[in-house]
């Protein structure tokens, strides 16, 4: 037997293993059934689908057509909208996605340190607006009249003489639109951070005080990070997951399409071709390109991460 084997488990053994813990929890994946049948069904077939698809002309009325890679050629080297929405999503994403994370960091780790009944309160309050249309009330705040909150405020103030055109101006738009993505992206990955703070054992922070951690930023970096890997990892994906594929916001709040197109991200030229133009072959290809960029963007994450993950 060679000395390399010794204690490790065949693939028989680790089948069998396999198979006893899923008897062993077999109510465990009959609750996760149904969350699981709609998500292959409604996700993992379409993004598999997507793949062979990028490579053919398909506009839902007539069979596929194979084209080869000309669909992606003839998005990097002759669709120069393409180009500007790589662009407004590389901007996008860097201002909302790391912004938005240690926003939702700094807020979790606030509201853990209230009251148990104001935790529920301010955790529901911070929640709401990912729930919420909230586009309707951005619409009123950044009007561009003289009715607009903001255009008033800074009128009285004496900083602009004429109202401001914050959702048509193409000076504007993708900084308005940043701004409400932000608002409304404390989601799913703010909860899993709340989770997570509430499920870190309170004796590790009285071993840390033996071990001379004294301060709260002390028992936040040598305690309280290292021990959130799976709600840090989590949340980090759900991050970079929301700020790549964000086209709701710009399309609801500045128009479809906006002006210049300054606030057109891949996801959003991904519709225009899919849902507008039913250009099913090309809207293919687009989504593959920004799901191999999301997919990078997650491993390097989880690279920087790797460390409180054991």
């Amino acid at each position: 037997m060679d000395k390399d084997s010794i204690g490790k488990r065949t693939k028989q053994e680790n089948r069998r293993l396999m198979l006893m813990s899923m008897k062993q929890n077999k109510a465990c994946y009959f609750m996760l059934a149904p969350f699981m049948i709609f998500f292959i069904i409604f996700t993992v077939v379409p993004v598999l689908m997507s793949l062979p698809m990028g490579f053919t002309d398909f506009n839902m009325a007539q069979a596929p057509k194979f084209v080869g890679l000309s669909n992606y050629t003839t998005l990097f080297l002759s669709d120069k909208i393409f180009i500007e929405s790589i662009r407004v999503t590389i901007v996008f994403a860097l201002f909302t996605g790391p912004v938005s994370y240690v926003l939702c960091f700094i807020l979790a780790w606030l509201i853990n340190e209230l009251h148990p009944k104001l935790k529920t309160v301010f955790t529901l309050i911070f929640y709401a607006p990912s729930m919420a249309n909230v586009y309707t009330v951005w619409q009123l705040i950044f009007s561009g009249d003289m009715n607009g909150y903001v255009n008033s405020f800074l009128i009285n103030l004496g900083l602009i003489n004429a109202p401001i055109q914050w959702l048509t101006d193409s000076a504007y738009v993708l900084g308005v639109t940043i701004v409400v993505q932000l608002w409304i992206s404390l989601g799913a990955g703010f909860l899993s951070l709340r989770a997570g703070f509430q499920n870190i054992d309170r004796s590790m922070y009285e071993a840390g005080a033996i071990d001379g951690i004294k301060t709260r930023w002390q028992e936040l970096i040598h305690i309280t990070i290292p021990s959130m890997g799976p709600q840090l990892m989590f949340a980090a994906v759900m991050q970079i997951v929301s700020s790549f594929t964000a086209g709701t916001v710009a399309q609801n709040l500045v128009g479809f399409p906006s002006t210049d197109y300054k606030a057109h991200t891949i996801m959003t030229h991904a519709y225009d071709y899919g849902w507008v133009r039913y250009e099913m072959g090309y809207a293919s290809a687009i989504c593959m390109v920004l799901f191999v960029a999301m997919y990078v963007a997650n491993k390097l994450i989880s690279k920087l991460l790797s460390r409180y993950m054991d």
